[in-house]
């Protein structure tokens, strides 16, 4: 048998901020353990992802420490992202060949091909669409806030923040027996989307903030709510919003963004519980039933009920992946899911 040829690669580079480019290197074919995978789609994450594209990524911790090949510090060029899904087209030594044409989800950084360990990779279950399955990590989160925010019957429950994880987060409390299920964005397309998705009310954070206020005050607050704006700003309104031993929970990353919280007055006194949310581990209180492969199976069912795709704006070849970040930088707004695509030969 003939061995296997390179491969050559074109990959998504972070040069400085607000720089990327594409660079093309030859990938060795998989070594024992290991899989070629050919990409066929890949998710920007219009959170996270944009820190590293404005150089908002604190220098001195890893980008990930959970996930292989984001564990070293934020220091450019390097490469991000974590929502690929691709088909394994070569498989090394010592791995199952029911691997090979497997279409699978990888968090790994934009590229058109790519080399894995097979361990590393998860294999769309049925029914799960390519396009779909790249919500994985957004929708997992999303279940991760819902755990740690503990929603009960009849609360008022406020989303601040509408992008992909506050519109999954809306869906996924639309299913619960609330009283009130509010979202605040100042994005008219996200609010209409996430009335679409179930959510009662939405409020503009600017323009009728004082309505959503009004209301709440006169019931002593919301009962929960979640910050997923990824503004640090937005903490203080969540405490406006708040009443006495109100929870919230925040789920954004700041990156190295920092704001004056006004934690003095009411938000001492009532009693508040803040929670930082943080998907790569499971709270303390859940572990002894959940685990990651749970809520894996979790969120993989919410997105083949859900098809998150419908929310996919934009479609850009990977070549034009520059104009796409600038786009996402300057006019955020008109963008809701961005994806990669792949043309292969």
């Amino acid at each position: 048998m003939r061995a296997a040829s390179p491969t050559l690669a074109k990959q998504l580079w972070f040069t400085k901020p607000q720089q990327v480019e594409v660079r093309e290197q030859l990938l060795q074919p998989p070594a024992p353990g290991e899989v070629l995978v050919q990409t066929q789609c890949s998710a920007i994450s219009a959170g996270t992802e944009m820190l590293v594209y404005r150089g908002q990524i604190p220098t001195e911790m890893a980008l990930d420490a959970t996930i292989d090949g984001m564990q070293e510090q934020a220091n450019y060029p390097l490469q991000y992202g974590y929502a690929c899904v691709g088909r394994v087209l070569q498989v090394g030594a010592d791995v199952d060949p029911w691997w090979l044409g497997k279409v699978v989800f990888s968090f790994q950084p934009h590229a058109s091909h790519f080399i894995a360990a097979h361990s590393a990779l998860i294999p769309l279950p049925d029914g799960v669409e390519p396009e779909a399955a790249m919500f994985l990590p957004n929708m997992e989160t999303a279940v991760n806030l819902v755990h740690d925010g503990n929603p009960q019957l009849g609360e008022r429950v406020v989303v601040l923040g509408q992008g992909i994880v506050g519109l999954l987060l809306s869906s996924l409390l639309a299913q619960f027996p609330l009283s009130q299920l509010v979202a605040v964005d100042g994005v008219l397309a996200r609010c209409e989307r996430a009335l679409q998705l179930g959510v009662h009310q939405v409020f503009d954070p600017v323009s009728d903030i004082d309505i959503l206020k009004s209301q709440l005050a006169a019931c002593n607050g919301a009962d929960l709510i979640y910050e997923v704006t990824g503004a640090p700003e937005a903490l203080n309104l969540a405490i406006d919003l708040s009443g006495y031993t109100s929870r919230i929970v925040i789920g954004s990353w700041y990156g190295s963004k920092s704001a004056t919280v006004a934690l003095g007055g009411n938000a001492h006194r009532n009693r508040l519980q803040i929670v930082t949310s943080q998907v790569s581990t499971v709270a303390p209180q859940l572990s002894g039933r959940w685990d990651k492969e749970r809520r894996y199976e979790l969120a993989w069912k919410m997105l083949r009920e859900l098809q998150p795709q419908k929310m996919i704006t934009h479609r850009v070849p990977l070549s034009d992946a520059g104009t796409l970040y600038k786009l996402l930088h300057e006019t955020p707004g008109d963008v809701l899911q961005a994806v990669l695509t792949y043309k292969h030969d």
